[in-house]
């Protein structure tokens, strides 16, 4: 089934300037340094900080609760651009605005927004969306992580795989299973705080790609998690993930988006640069011909992620369209970085020219939040609806 929405494809002023915003920040303190924190597994710590205190990490949530009352516009905007130049830190950005900060407003009480969303939305502490499992990525339903209710607080134990943020995030929001004979509405959404006893983080794993991203596993042994830190009604915690993931798709998708575009606009530069046989590389037909390739899918991957936020900006079903746009982006993301590589021939293959870490942190955004083959399930039951 297809539906007719009444979009307007200019940007506002006010888009625009975040867009500018978002942009020289992106040049002026992610570039600078972006090959070494690539190199090292360095943490971007220091423009995390200044990112909070732009208002980009809590984009979307109200003043009321410290954020800076965007729109999911403006979000996917800015999620492009940091991912231009540092997919590691855009990432930060998207789990902080789209899973915890958005997860915590639509769902959590007035004292847990008071007490957690508040410095997540500041900028003052960042945090972290824990569902993966060693026996649970994609089927979210199988959770081994438990919460045994103990009356006034659950007993957490358990592991969890690939978690974003995982040993520099303050505020850890948990999918634990309480009671396995309700299946998925058995499992609970929890926040869990650093520094709770029996809560240890693991070795920072060792990626191909976003390597600055400081991802760990955490175990979780007999760790007290106050009752007053579930989100929601008890069984909950399947329904809050799933509909926190369905934002999440949109940032994924921008971050797809800038990867793709930061890794064109390096192509068409070295194109009108680099000569060969007496001519530029963009004088050269073949040469001419992946550079519209690319420039049309990357406009296409553009089109899709502003759809995805202008419906969720506007109260309409967007999960198709966020797995939409997330699965075309990716994958555009993947074909237009290999194909940059290519265009820039042999400096393609070396560090200093960008796109070898572009390729890298593009293969990442068909795996998380979803792989595209999860993405292509979600679209098909919309489609034989």
């Amino acid at each position: 089934m297809f539906y007719i929405y009444s979009m307007h494809f200019e940007l506002t002023e006010e888009h625009l300037m975040i867009r500018q915003a978002a942009r020289d920040f992106a040049q002026t303190e992610l570039k600078p340094g972006v090959i070494e924190r690539d190199e090292h597994q360095k943490f971007p710590a220091e423009q995390i900080k200044k990112l909070g205190e732009l208002g980009f990490l809590g984009m979307m949530v109200s003043p009321e609760y410290g954020g800076s009352g965007m729109d999911a516009i403006s979000y996917a905007i800015v999620m492009e651009e940091l991912s231009k130049v540092d997919a590691s830190a855009s990432v930060v950005v998207s789990v902080n605005n789209s899973l915890v900060c958005y997860g915590l407003e639509k769902y959590g009480n007035e004292a847990q927004k008071q007490k957690y969303l508040k410095p997540l939305a500041q900028g003052q502490v960042i945090g972290a969306f824990c569902l993966s499992e060693p026996e649970a990525g994609s089927d979210a339903t199988s959770q081994h992580t438990t919460a045994i209710d103990m009356g006034d607080h659950y007993l957490l134990n358990g592991t969890k795989n690939w978690i974003t943020n995982g040993s520099t995030a303050s505020t850890y929001i948990v999918m634990a299973q309480t009671d396995s004979s309700k299946k998925h509405r058995g499992i609970n959404a929890l926040i869990v705080e650093k520094g709770m006893e029996g809560f240890t983080v693991g070795n920072k794993e060792n990626k191909l790609g976003i390597r600055g991203s400081d991802t760990h596993s955490l175990m979780f042994t007999d760790v007290k998690v106050p009752k007053e830190n579930r989100i929601g009604e008890d069984g909950f915690g399947f329904k809050f993930a799933m509909a926190t993931l369905e934002g999440g798709r949109i940032g994924i998708a921008s971050q797809a988006l800038g990867i793709a575009s930061g890794a064109y606009e390096l192509s068409v530069q070295y194109a009108k640069q680099r000569k060969a046989f007496n001519k530029t590389l963009a004088d050269l037909q073949a040469i001419q011909f992946k550079l519209a390739d690319m420039a049309t899918e990357i406009e296409a991957a553009r089109l899709l992620c502003y759809r995805a936020a202008w419906l969720k900006d506007n109260d309409q079903p967007y999960a198709q369209a966020a797995s939409m746009a997330k699965l075309f982006a990716s994958e555009t993301a993947m074909r237009t970085t290999v194909e940059a590589v290519q265009i820039h021939g042999g400096y393609g293959f070396v560090k200093e020219y960008h796109v070898e870490r572009l390729m890298r942190d593009a293969k990442i955004t068909q795996i998380y939040e979803g792989t595209s083959e999860i993405q292509r399930i979600v679209i098909s039951r919309g489609v034989l609806k």
